[in-house]
């Protein structure tokens, strides 16, 4: 397969044209980074690891936006949270920890004190449906963890907008009546169009997914109080 700039490339029958998506080994060193972001054995905390798996996602989706990997986003995301949720269900330690925790997640006494005292590993027994439950997605995504299927989806929305053209050239048309609407569809996100916020050089609202990345806290720089993974 022709491999250029991380890029593999195939033939979409429907759209009867050739098509973009991340090669092999961009996804072989993608799953092995995100191994090691999710590894049990790290000994630092869970939001941390969060944070950490946050920074990779965002800057994977960004570099790959314009390939057609939906599918492929829908399956590492199950692969990263059940191995968040493996790191959880190590944290939590003891079986008496692990009832009280899935009880106070709405798991009914009888199944979390059955689940707590099984014996087998994580992996086996973080496919379990209780687990599933107590922590489910909506809860790790409140939790502060990136779906890499969200994130891809609207930066794919952003750049099919961004191309629209109206017959005088402009992006969006006079005034970017077209720029406002983009940014109502993505929660008022914004989006840059030639150095400038949404429409008028306006600035994102906090939290929004597409503002501009601060640098970076002193303890993600030289000053960690966690050891760092290699």
């Amino acid at each position: 397969t022709i491999s250029y700039l991380g890029f593999g490339f195939y033939y979409d029958t429907s759209a009867q044209q050739f098509k973009a998506k991340p090669h092999a080994k961009s996804v072989m060193k993608y799953k092995k980074r995100m191994r090691e972001l999710t590894c049990r054995s790290w000994g630092v905390s869970n939001s941390y690891k969060v944070e950490r798996l946050n920074q990779l996602i965002r800057g994977w989706i960004n570099y790959f936006k314009i390939s057609s990997m939906k599918t492929l986003c829908r399956e590492l995301d199950g692969n990263i949270r059940y191995r968040i949720r493996m790191c959880i269900w190590k944290h939590w330690k003891t079986p008496q920890n692990k009832e009280k925790n899935l009880v106070k997640l709405g798991v009914p006494r009888w199944a979390a004190h059955k689940v707590a005292n099984t014996g087998n590993r994580y992996a086996h027994m973080c496919h379990n449906g209780w687990i599933q439950k107590a922590i489910s997605t909506k809860r790790l995504t409140s939790f502060g963890l990136v779906s890499m299927l969200d994130y891809y989806t609207k930066g794919v929305l952003l750049v099919k907008l961004i191309e629209r053209r109206v017959p005088n050239g402009t992006h969006g048309g006079v005034r970017g009546r077209e720029i406002t609407q983009i940014s109502l569809l993505l929660d008022r996100g914004g989006f840059v169009v030639n150095g400038a916020w949404g429409c008028g050089g306006c600035q994102p609202p906090p939290g929004s997914p597409f503002q501009p990345q601060k640098s970076p806290a002193p303890y993600m720089q030289n000053e960690s109080p966690y050891p760092q993974k290699p």
